[in-house]
């Protein structure tokens, strides 16, 4: 069995477990299936807005494919998110590929 297989097969007992689903998403982008990641890490994001490490992977995702304007975009909600969070060291992450992408 592949990792995700067996992370599919965690999900099964525990279908909202964000941990989970956001590394069956990191899953699927490293076999190439970047609609996979998209879907589940904005469905994540939808579910739990303050799950502030999926900001950051999709939008890198969004960048490597060309999608730059929902890039910003996400990673200016990500940047909101951990300020709200007060998490630091996220917000220094975010705004450093936000700057990376933007200037």
């Amino acid at each position: 069995m592949n990792r995700i297989e067996r992370i599919q097969e965690m999900l099964k007992d525990n279908p909202a477990d964000l941990f989970l689903r956001h590394a069956l998403a990191l899953e699927w982008i490293k076999v190439g299936e970047d609609a996979k990641a998209r879907l589940l890490f904005e469905a994540i994001l939808s579910d739990a807005p303050d799950y502030i490490g999926s900001y950051y992977h999709l939008a890198k995702l969004l960048e490597r494919i060309g999608e730059n304007d929902a890039a910003i975009g996400w990673y200016e909600k990500g940047m909101a998110a951990a300020k709200a969070a007060k998490d630091q060291h996220a917000y220094n992450e975010l705004q450093a590929a936000y700057e990376d992408l933007v200037y």
